[in-house]
């Protein structure tokens, strides 16, 4: 499993009432969360996340459990988030709506390079520069393959 996309930089603590408002959460139309998405940090970056890679810093999606954080990123189009580290509730959210998710220390943002990825074998690659980023476990990518917890667990009846 090998994904790309292009990179948008973000810091550190980007917490989950940065990625959607809680404004937007009377509703349960994804593309409001979409449309949307970190609203509060800069209102330019919704429009920036279809085929996206965001490379954050550490302690990405850290404050509420809401499982509308990663599905809003989802919703809105992007590929996968790297970070050093990332809150422990929001990446298991993350894994469970199919959204991919690399720990990766070393890797230095240029917004907008052509970033890979590859969950599986565990490497980031940002502008041709390859680094080692710590690979996700055998059952969390074949959740990731399904597309999703639930999916996962229909297909496992």
């Amino acid at each position: 499993m090998t994904l790309q996309g292009n990179a948008v930089c973000l810091g550190a603590d980007i917490d989950t009432d940065v990625i959607i408002a809680g404004r937007y959460l009377r509703t349960k139309d994804r593309r409001i969360w979409a449309d949307h998405v970190f609203e509060d940090l800069d209102p330019a970056l919704a429009a920036r996340m279809k085929g996206a890679v965001i490379i954050a810093g550490p302690n990405f999606g850290c404050g509420s459990s809401r499982e509308q954080a990663p599905v809003a990123l989802k919703e809105a189009g992007v590929v996968g988030v790297i970070a050093p580290s990332f809150a422990r509730i929001f990446f298991r959210n993350a894994i469970n709506v199919g959204l991919p998710l690399m720990e990766c220390a070393e890797v230095r943002c240029r917004d907008a390079a052509p970033v890979s990825f590859s969950p599986e074998g565990g490497w980031v690659e940002v502008g041709g520069v390859r680094h080692t980023a710590t690979p996700l476990s055998a059952r969390m990518l074949d959740i990731l393959r399904h597309g999703g917890l639930v999916e996962y667990w229909r297909r496992q009846q």
